[in-house]
């Protein structure tokens, strides 16, 4: 079964195109960015050729035909009939609780919750409904960022609000990043079964960590949107919602406030510099006070999750770092795991500062009773794995 994943942004578009009736092999990679905007980039990976090129893409499905268009030029499919199913790796279903073939009831109740995840939400719908015009016969499953999170108790999922805001409105902690965080558990588990209990630090343009105890998920750090929990690149964070009564006497709208919370916030709202963490960390070393007032919050932010986490697990087994900034930052690393020697827990700074994120990579020294691991995540693997599960159900 030659499966599509799918990965979207509202501009932008990436893929992994996977052959699961051949040892999950990956037959192609995409992407395209500023898609609807002019202007936009393109490549394609595959067969040892890498393909690039600039077009004007004016929508998703435009996106989709240029492609599909590289993918058969380059003989990886002969025709679009060869691809059966389309995973989505979706954010937020709400009630939906699992991986779904995708049908008008998925659509209703996405954008019923699309309130809960405005960025998310609208382009994954979309999206679909372009597929489904430029594959019309395969067959599409969305698998939801918050199914993993399932096992969380219910105590850590509660909210102390009214509970008719839980029963009716499903106002809840979620998690989010389920597919990452699942095949961290799942490879995890792969390298030493002796590690039962992990945390996962998915550390990127958006952020979350992760309690994992026997490859279920028992603690995330995201809440009831993507927008909570550790602060993002330029998304908030945890933030206390009573700040917006006291920013509306000022004068603010409340569309003014949401804005600056999910656009302006996070490394780029301390810094006042940039959202991307290494262009704030070279004005940092440059003496930019609020830079550096940005990263120590930010490590500050991870060590308030991972202390809170150890705790619920009784002890860990293994801390691990996956995404753009858990791979391929050593400093960040460094500072988060600092001064937890009387846990037991030493990083090897050398062996450290060695890896740069793109291979499994061990980090702790001999004398450490945690096992530090730099682990590439594979969230699109998880999903075609998910796919192929929903479908095959329908055929037993």
């Amino acid at each position: 079964m030659i499966v599509l994943v799918v990965n979207l942004g509202s501009t932008s578009f990436k893929y992994k195109l996977f052959d699961m009736s051949r040892n999950e092999s990956v037959l192609a990679t995409g992407d395209a960015d500023r898609i609807g905007q002019g202007g936009c980039t393109w490549t394609v990976k595959a067969n040892h050729h890498d393909l690039s090129g600039k077009a004007n893409l004016d929508d998703h499905s435009v996106a989709v035909d240029l492609h599909l268009d590289q993918l058969i030029e380059l003989g990886i499919i002969n025709s679009i009939e060869d691809i059966s199913a389309i995973g989505f790796k979706a954010v937020h279903g709400g009630s939906i609780n699992r991986a779904v073939e995708v049908d008008q009831h998925v659509h209703d109740i996405m954008q019923q919750v699309s309130p809960l995840a405005p960025a998310h939400n609208p382009p994954y719908i979309a999206a679909m409904k372009s597929f489904q015009l430029s594959l019309p016969n395969a067959q599409q499953v969305a698998a939801f960022e918050t199914a993993f999170h399932q096992t969380i108790p219910l105590a850590r999922q509660i909210y102390a609000v009214p509970y008719v805001w839980y029963e009716k409105f499903g106002i809840k902690r979620y998690g989010f990043h389920g597919a990452s965080h699942a095949y961290i558990a799942s490879r995890m588990q792969q390298i030493d079964p002796k590690n039962r209990k992990i945390i996962n630090l998915h550390l990127g343009g958006s952020c979350s960590i992760c309690a994992i105890e026997n490859g279920k998920s028992v603690a995330n750090s995201f809440g009831t949107t993507p927008q909570t929990g550790v602060f993002h690149n330029n998304r908030v964070g945890d933030f206390d919602p009573y700040a917006v009564l006291a920013l509306k006497q000022q004068g603010f709208t409340e569309k003014e406030i949401y804005h600056d919370l999910s656009k302006n916030g996070g490394l780029l709202g301390i810094s006042g510099i940039s959202s991307d963490l290494r262009d704030v960390l070279q004005q940092a070393e440059h003496g930019h006070e609020r830079s550096q007032l940005a990263v120590d919050a930010f490590v500050e932010s991870c060590r308030h999750y991972l202390g809170a986490y150890i705790l619920n697990l009784g002890g860990v087994d293994a801390i691990t770092f996956t995404a753009g900034i858990g791979q391929y930052s050593s400093y960040i690393r460094k500072l988060i795991l600092k001064n937890l020697d009387f846990l037991n827990i030493h990083i090897d700074v050398n062996k450290n500062e060695q890896t740069h994120g793109q291979h499994e990579s061990r980090i702790d020294s001999p004398n450490s009773q945690t096992q530090l691991w730099v682990l590439p995540t594979n969230e699109e693997l998880i999903v075609a794995r998910q796919t192929v599960q929903v479908l095959n159900k329908q055929t037993t």
